[in-house]
């Protein structure tokens, strides 16, 4: 019988210690769980584990918990240099490379070596989880779980239930979650799961809009960031943050997955920044510049010397042509006419299509 996640003798693997794994270690020990990290990589264990020690120990410094407790956590980690050290976890969290036939030959494996009630779950970000435990003896204890980087501030945990993932699987994975200080999201198998579907769109127009050339990419994160949208990074600034050839592969991968949807086509753009290893802030280079991890302003470029006459927006959305236009009016003329006139720079507030579509349903030419 599985052991209640509750328990002080709940214990955890964690494959995998890089930038995920590693945050995934350090939420666990600082839930009181015991953790044992593994790396097939000569040294990155042992990196791993220096990182999550370094990132208690100045929780400590900064009074966040007391000097005790820190040390109590760090005793909770503990790195092994084989599979086999696994046999006793009664969970299992693979955060290795975004790889389907790696991840499924990593679970044949570890079937060998782990009890019959051993969860074993995933923190793939796009591929199928029922793919995933297709390869296992029993998928019936296989689930996805996908945390966002970086592990420890970003609160949300996406549980994917498989087609054949049991009910107390996701429950387990549940208060696994809360006990860490994470917010469970339950979500069905499906290309994406939850929060990389809806992210699509702002991924692919923000790449689509800076590949034609409308607008570069700090301008377009600083309407997004700064503008009526209020989000809290642009699309450009996230990338850099989980990585290029992360989020690069999972475009391209829920662009299959879905058949070839046109919304969900990718760039070739991202392929060739890819390829240069442009990856972002884990690179020190990718749409931005960093330094120690800091991401290094571009140069301002200089105000143009003129402004268009007037500015004619797309009424398609109503709503949002009200809102943008009231956001103008006091700095630009608004061309409120049927159609844009000769010198109107023309706005064009697209929804479920990309901004060209929108563009000539608007009848711009």
């Amino acid at each position: 019988m599985a052991i209640d996640p509750a328990s002080p003798d709940y214990s955890i693997g964690v494959i995998g210690a890089g930038t995920m794994g590693r945050g995934i270690a350090q939420i666990a020990v600082n839930g009181g769980i015991s953790v044992k990290l593994y790396d097939g990589f000569e040294g990155a264990a042992q990196g791993g584990y220096d990182f999550v020690a370094r990132m208690v120990n100045r929780a400590a410094e900064k009074g966040n918990i007391s000097e005790d407790d820190a040390a109590a956590a760090i005793g909770r980690l503990e790195i092994i240099d084989s599979l086999d050290g696994l046999a006793g976890a009664n969970l299992v969290i693979e955060a290795i490379i975004e790889d389907l036939d790696i991840k499924k030959d990593l679970f044949a494996q570890l079937e060998k070596i782990v009890s019959a009630d051993c969860i074993l779950a995933s923190n793939t970000s796009s591929l199928s989880v029922t793919a995933i435990a297709a390869g296992c003896d029993k998928p019936n204890r296989v689930a996805g779980y996908h945390f966002f980087n970086p592990v420890p501030l970003l609160k949300v945990v996406e549980v994917i239930a498989g087609v054949l993932t049991d009910g107390w699987v996701s429950d387990a994975l549940d208060k696994v979650a809360k006990r860490c200080g994470h917010e469970p999201v339950r979500t069905q198998d499906s290309p994406g799961f939850l929060v990389n579907h809806a992210g699509r769109g702002f991924y692919t127009e923000g790449l689509r809009i800076a590949q034609e050339g409308i607008a570069d990419f700090s301008n377009i994160d600083d309407v997004l960031r700064d503008g009526a949208a209020g989000f809290r990074m642009g699309p450009f600034e996230l990338m850099d943050t989980t990585g290029l050839d992360v989020s690069g592969v999972v475009m391209e991968s829920i662009y299959q997955q879905f058949y070839e949807e046109p919304r969900f086509r990718p760039v070739a753009l991202t392929r060739q920044r890819m390829a240069a290893g442009l990856f972002g802030r884990k690179s020190g280079r990718g749409y931005y510049v960093y330094e120690d991890n800091k991401k290094i302003a571009p140069d301002p470029k200089p105000a143009p010397d003129a402004r268009p006459d007037s500015v004619w927006i797309d009424p398609a959305v109503p709503d949002g042509r009200d809102a943008l236009a009231a956001l103008l009016k006091d700095h630009i003329e608004i061309d409120t006419g049927a159609k844009p006139g000769p010198r109107s720079v023309c706005i064009v507030t697209p929804l479920g299509k990309d901004a060209t579509t929108a563009a000539l349903d608007a009848g711009i030419e």
